[in-house]
């Protein structure tokens, strides 16, 4: 027998904390969308739109991620650039 029901009758994760972490520390446009799209999963739970739940958490787990890996490349790329700009003046200063 299949459990096709089963799916409806656990709430999808929202991702509502993760969310804001990411729009706080790492990227704030990533973080909204992510926002919007956790606050989507109670509200269509609610509703008992259970596919639209299960999608707007989809959305917000993928955008959640989206900005974590965006605020990680630029911070790797800030770090990268002061890198190369501090040993630039260093070895500027060295020859003088």
């Amino acid at each position: 027998m299949s459990n096709d029901n089963s799916n409806q009758n656990v709430k999808p994760k929202s991702y509502l904390t993760e969310s804001i972490l990411v729009t706080i520390f790492c990227c704030l446009p990533f973080g909204i969308v992510s926002i919007v799209n956790a606050a989507n999963v109670e509200s269509r739970w609610n509703a008992g739109d259970f596919v639209g739940s299960i999608s707007a958490s989809a959305a917000a787990k993928k955008w959640m991620k989206i900005g974590l890996f965006a605020g990680i490349a630029v911070l790797i790329i800030s770090v990268g650039i002061q890198l190369i700009v501090g040993i630039g003046l260093m070895t500027m200063m060295d020859k003088q």
